[in-house]
């Protein structure tokens, strides 16, 4: 017996339950699980309640609904039969974003049709499409081995409030981290550069996001009577946000790149092979010219370095006509996107310092942080990102090249608390409309997520064995 099946006959298993598996799909898309909208609760947990119910009838000897404070998580376990097998954690979530015909959908976003080679609904890309590949991915394996239980320990989490920000999932990764315990965490929940360029993300931003507040006079007054001989918050604000970032667009913040992962000259040239057309980029963005730190791609501005932004501003009169007033009050936003070696609460600590000494005499303020997410990144080199890109090419049947995520998840909690190396496993391209009316799954692809998965549990065992013999 093999841990490596032949490809065709992983592929013959795949063609000839092909129809059973999209039909199943459909089934679990029909359930509207919002999990940020209250009305849906149920829905959220009749999506959990399903999906445990179809990895039980899968083979997982273990599949459980997990209570948390808010929505409910999903987890399932089936053992290897070598003791000696490495263990294995997919993550991914089962809660959707809201979705209504209304938003420019062109059929009921919560009854998914097949068109053209692609799914359409709410999930079928993000997440439920991605997280539900791995259930035919494992009977291929375990049909072309000939094997009764997986190559790996192959555990799973599906959590059902990362489209509401993961509220929960940090303090139930710490509650369960012994039944949690892995050596390698695969997350599906990303997705690839394009239809025709497979990839492998190796890494993910953190995030760190405050509100500041910033009071002057008790109450607006007159700035003929008082202006120019009181302080102005508004004026304040703006003096923060113009002192944000220096002439080469690297943020002032004091000890904000202190022990950063700098970029290697080999991944700068990884970067670099991608098809990167920065004029279609722009135009994607609803942008008109690219800007950001000097001596950097946009890429890699993107992906692996971290940035400040403002994402809101105001204070004062903002009616049609003029006010002449000095304001009371104003108000600041602002984001951190940060890379791997940053501690989101040093990042903190640096901010509040900062915006303390940039206040002046006069204007009291107060600054709140929200919940900050880690960043992290695979070393190309790591024998389990090795086996992740040999599955890909098998599959695919040719080169993967590699990406970063500029966004941020829940991905980090899960390296920093279970100790154990993070990788991404997705199938989606930017086509799918994440979070957009009409988001959709390209059938070809998602089936190469299958087929992916199903070579990916042999060869992580064996790379495993090799490492440990």
């Amino acid at each position: 017996m093999s841990d490596t099946p032949p490809d065709n006959v992983v592929r013959t298993y795949i063609d000839t339950h092909r129809a059973a598996f999209l039909d199943d799909l459909a089934e679990w898309l029909r359930i509207p699980s919002v999990s940020a909208q209250p009305e849906h609760a149920g829905d959220v947990r009749r999506s959990a309640e399903w999906l445990a119910a179809k990895l039980k009838e899968t083979g997982f000897p273990v599949a459980e609904v997990w209570e948390t404070p808010g929505a409910p998580a999903v987890f399932a376990h089936w053992p290897s039969e070598d003791p000696d097998a490495p263990t294995v954690l997919v993550y991914g979530h089962h809660d959707v974003q809201p979705a209504a015909l209304a938003d420019g959908w062109h059929t009921d976003p919560f009854e998914p049709v097949i068109r053209d080679g692609r799914m359409y609904g709410r999930g079928a890309a993000d997440d439920k499409g991605q997280v539900f590949f791995h259930t035919l991915g494992v009977r291929a394996h375990l049909a072309s081995t000939g094997a009764a239980a997986p190559a790996v320990h192959l555990k799973l989490i599906v959590e059902g409030e990362e489209e509401s920000g993961s509220a929960h999932f940090r303090d139930l990764v710490e509650t369960r981290a012994a039944e949690l315990a892995a050596d390698v965490v695969i997350v599906s929940d990303t997705g690839m550069w394009s239809e025709t360029t497979p990839t492998v993300c190796t890494g993910m931003r953190g995030l760190a996001d405050c509100e500041i507040d910033l009071h002057g006079p008790d109450q607006d007054i007159h700035s003929g009577a008082f202006g120019g001989a009181v302080p102005n918050p508004a004026t304040a604000a703006a003096r923060l946000v113009a002192a944000l970032h220096d002439a080469d667009g690297r943020v002032t913040i004091p000890g904000f790149y202190d022990n950063i992962a700098e970029l290697t000259d080999a991944e700068r040239a990884l970067i670099a092979e991608l098809p990167f057309d920065e004029s279609e980029w722009l135009r994607t963005a609803k942008s008109h010219a690219a800007a950001g730190e000097a001596g950097y791609s946009t890429l890699e501005r993107v992906w692996a370095r971290p940035t400040a932004e403002v994402n809101g501003i105001g204070g004062g009169y903002q009616g049609p006509g003029g006010k002449t007033i000095v304001p009371a009050s104003a108000h600041l936003k602002l984001s951190f996107r940060l890379v791997s070696g940053q501690d989101p609460y040093e990042v903190e600590a640096a901010v509040r310092d900062w915006v303390a000494a940039g206040i002046p005499d006069g204007i009291r303020h107060s600054i709140t942080f929200g919940a900050p997410t880690r960043p992290c990144l695979t070393p190309l080199d790591h024998p389990a990102l090795q086996s992740v890109v040999r599955a890909m090419g098998r599959a695919f049947g040719e080169k993967i090249r590699f990406t970063r995520e500029g966004g941020s998840g829940p991905a980090a909690d899960l390296q920093d608390v279970l100790d154990a190396p993070v990788l991404f496993l997705g199938i989606s391209v930017p086509s799918d409309g994440w979070h957009a009316p009409n988001e959709k799954v390209e059938l070809d692809l998602l089936l190469k997520g299958v087929e992916t998965s199903a070579y990916l549990w042999g060869d992580l065992a064996a790379a495993h064995h090799r490492t440990t013999a």
